[in-house]
C-alpha cells in the first residue's frame, strides 16, 4: 500500500517498521512532526523530553539496554544534546541507535542556519540524507541495520523542504525486533581515559570500515548519462540538480559521512566537468578537493540560504530566474511581517515592559517576535535559556544601579529545557534580577506541544505538573509573584516592585496561549467614537486586528478574538467588548 507523507511522517513509519521500541524528543521545527506521528504508533513508547540532551541520553541508554532506539531534534537542538552525542560515538550500541536532526536553510523558524554535517564528521558519526519522504522511510529502516552493524550510532539529516514536503511512500509490516540482552561491560559502557582510549581506535577503524562499505552501497547512486557534466549533490539539493541538469550525469550520495574517496574519484573519471551542488557548507566540495578532483562548488553558489531550480540555473548557465510577479509593481504590496496572534499573552507583557522603559532580555519562542514594530521590546535572543543567563550578565557587567532597569523574559517550555540552570546561577552567585516566565501553558512556537508545566503528556494524559513556585522557593528564591498580562495596570505595579527589590524576584505571567482549543473568549471589541482622542494607544500593541484607517481607530472583527486586552490598555473608554 502507498500513502502520501511528509518525510517527517515517513521517518515515524520507518520506525515502526524497524521494531523501535522507545522514542525521546523535543520538539522543534522543522523536525517535530516526526515524534507527533511515532506517538501514534502503540508499539512504541514516545515521550517529550525537557531538553535535546535529555533526550538523546533516555534513547541512546534504551539502546544500550537492548532496544531499537531514535531522539530527534532540529538542528540547534543538537548543539544541545552534543555532550553526549560525542561519547555515544565512542561507546556505540547494543541496539540500533538512530539521531534524526533537520537543518533550517534559509532559517524559517531558527536563529541560524547551521550545517550539521559539521558534526558526524567531528563525532565520526555515520550520516544518511534522504531526499524525498520514500527515502526517509527507508533510510530510517536502514540506518538501524547499519548502527547494528558498525556498532554505532547514526545521524539521519533532514531539511525543511524535505521533511515537510510529501510524496508517495510505500507501507510494510512492523519487523518485531527482540530485545537484545544486556551484558555489563564498563570497558565499553563507561567512557573513563583508560578505556576511552582503546574506544577511539575503534572509532578510527569503524570510519575506515564504513567508507569502504559506502563505496559499495546502495544508498549511493551513479548514474552516467551526458559524459559532459555531471553533478554530485544529496538531501534536497538533489531534487533541484536533478530539474535544473535533467541530461547531466550524477552521483547522489545518500551517505553523507564518511563520503568514500574511491567512489568520488569512480564517477569523476566518467566525466569531464562535475559541479558539486549542495546547501550551506562546502562539505562534498571540500572531500572532492581533497583527494584531487577539479570541481566547480561554492564559487558559483551561495552559502548561505535554500537553493532552487532557478538559482541553479541562473548561477551555473547564466539564466534569468523566472519571476511570477514580473511586471507587477511590488511597491503598492504591503508588507507582511510576522506579528503575534491576536489575544496572545504575550503582547500585554511587552507592552507593559516598553512603557516602562526596561532592557529586556529574551528567549527563544513566540514571544522574540516583540522585538518587531511596535513594541520593540527585547534588546537580546541568544538561544534557549538566555533570557536568565544574559540578564545575570547584564547586571554583573553594569552594576547595582542597571539592575532596576533590566529583566529577563523566557517561556514556560524554555525555561524547563535550560532555564533552571540560569536561576539558580543568580542565586548561587549572588546575583539580583527579575525574571518574567511567560507561561502560557503550552510549547508554542512548534505547534502546540505539552511539556512539564502544563500538566499534560505526549498523548494528553496527566502528568506531574511542576510547581514554579516552589520550584523558586526550593532554589533560594524568596519574592515570588504572580500576575495576569492582561490586568496591565496590577502587572504594571507587580513589575516595578520587583525590578526595585535588590534580590533575585521570579514573575510568573500565567494566561493561556489564545490558540489553545480550551480558550474561548467572548465577543468582540467595538470603538465608541465620541470618546475616541485617537491617541493611538491601542496601536502601540501591534494587535493584528486593529489598525488607524481614515483617521480613524478601526476594529477587524474577523481577527478580533474579544481578549479584551485593548479595552484595559485604553484610557478614555473608548473601547468596549461587546459579549455576543
Amino acid at each position: 500500500m502507498k500513502k502520501l507523507l511528509l518525510a517527517n511522517e515517513a521517518v515515524a513509519r520507518g520506525l515502526y517498521e524497524a521494531g523501535v521500541k522507545v522514542v525521546s524528543a523535543y520538539p522543534g521545527t522543522p523536525s517535530t512532526e516526526i515524534t507527533e506521528a511515532t506517538s501514534k504508533y502503540d508499539e512504541i513508547y514516545t515521550e517529550w523530553a525537557p531538553n535535546e540532551k535529555v533526550a538523546l541520553e533516555v534513547a541512546a541508554s534504551s539502546a544500550i539496554a537492548g532496544a531499537r532506539s531514535f531522539c530527534a531534534m532540529k538542528h540547534v537542538g543538537l548543539n544541545v544534546a552534543s555532550d553526549p552525542l560525542f561519547t555515544t560515538s565512542y561507546i556505540g550500541v547494543n541496539a540500533g541507535f538512530v539521531i534524526a536532526v533537520a537543518d533550517d536553510p534559509g532559517m524559517h523558524s531558527s536563529q541560524n542556519e547551521q550545517d550539521s554535517r559539521h558534526y558526524a564528521k567531528a563525532a565520526k558519526v555515520m550520516m544518511l540524507e534522504p531526499s524525498d519522504s520514500q527515502e526517509a522511510k527507508d533510510f530510517t529502516k536502514k540506518a538501524f541495520e547499519l548502527s547494528e552493524r558498525f556498532d554505532t550510532p547514526i545521524l539521519l539529516r533532514l531539511s525543511t523542504r524535505v521533511s515537510h514536503s510529501r510524496s508517495l511512500t510505500t507501507l510494510e509490516d512492523r519487523v518485531d525486533v527482540p530485545l537484545k540482552d544486556y551484558v555489563k561491560n564498563p570497558k565499553k559502557n563507561v567512557m573513563m581515559p583508560a578505556m576511552a582510549k582503546v574506544r577511539h581506535e575503534i572509532v578510527e577503524e569503524r570510519v575506515i570500515k564504513q567508507k569502504e562499505y559506502a563505496f559499495l552501497s546502495e544508498l549511493n547512486k551513479i548514474c552516467i548519462k551526458n559524459k559532459d557534466i555531471g553533478f554530485i549533490s544529496s538531501g534536497i539539493a538533489f531534487q533541484y540538480a536533478r530539474e535544473a541538469l535533467p541530461d547531466a550525469s550524477y552521483l547522489k550520495l545518500g551517505i553523507t559521512y564518511p563520503i568514500s574517496e574511491e567512489l568520488l574519484k569512480k564517477f569523476a573519471s566518467s566525466v569531464k566537468k562535475i559541479y558539486v551542488i549542495e546547501e550551506l557548507e562546502p562539505i562534498i566540495e571540500t572531500a572532492c578537493k581533497a583527494c584531487g578532483i577539479e570541481v566547480t562548488g561554492k564559487q558559483l553558489l551561495p552559502v548561505t540560504g535554500e537553493y532552487s531550480v532557478e538559482l541553479l540555473r541562473n548561477r551555473l548557465f547564466g539564466q534569468k530566474p523566472y519571476n511570477c510577479m514580473e511586471g507587477y509593481d511590488m511597491s503598492k504590496v504591503p508588507g507582511r511581517p510576522p506579528v503575534m496572534c491576536p489575544g496572545c499573552p504575550h503582547r500585554g507583557i511587552f507592552h507593559i515592559l516598553k512603557r516602562l522603559k526596561l532592557t529586556v532580555t529574551g528567549d527563544i519562542g513566540c514571544y522574540t517576535l516583540a522585538t518587531l514594530q511596535p513594541l520593540v521590546a527585547m534588546d537580546t535572543s541568544l538561544c534557549m535559556g538566555s533570557g536568565i543567563t544574559s540578564l545575570h550578565g547584564f547586571n554583573k557587567a553594569r552594576g547595582d544601579e542597571y539592575m532596576k532597569k533590566c529583566v529577563g523574559v523566557i517561556g514556560d517550555s524554555t525555561f524547563v529545557h535550560s532555564g533552571i540552570t540560569g536561576l539558580i546561577d543568580i542565586v548561587y552567585n549572588k546575583g539580583v534580577g527579575t525574571v518574567i516566565v511567560l507561561d502560557n501553558s503550552i510549547t508554542g512556537m512548534t505547534g502546540h506541544q505539552n511539556n512539564p508545566l502544563n500538566g499534560l503528556d505526549i498523548h494528553n494524559n496527566p502528568a506531574k505538573q511542576i510547581d514554579l513556585v516552589m520550584l523558586a522557593k526550593s532554589i533560594g528564591i524568596e519574592r515570588v509573584r504572580i500576575i495576569d498580562p492582561f490586568d496591565v495596570e496590577e502587572a504594571m505595579r507587580v513589575i516595578k516592585e520587583e525590578v526595585n527589590a535588590m534580590e533575585p524576584s521570579l514573575i510568573i505571567s500565567q494566561r493561556p496561549c489564545a490558540l489553545l482549543k480550551t480558550v474561548k473568549y467572548k465577543g468582540c471589541v467595538t470603538v465608541d467614537r465620541d470618546k475616541c482622542t485617537k491617541c493611538k494607544m491601542c496601536m502601540s500593541l501591534g494587535c493584528p486586528a486593529i489598525s488607524f484607517k481614515n483617521n480613524k481607530i478601526e476594529i477587524d472583527t474577523s481577527l478580533c478574538n474579544g481578549c479584551g486586552l485593548c479595552v484595559n490598555v485604553c484610557r478614555f473608554g473608548a473601547l468596549k467588548k461587546e459579549e455576543k
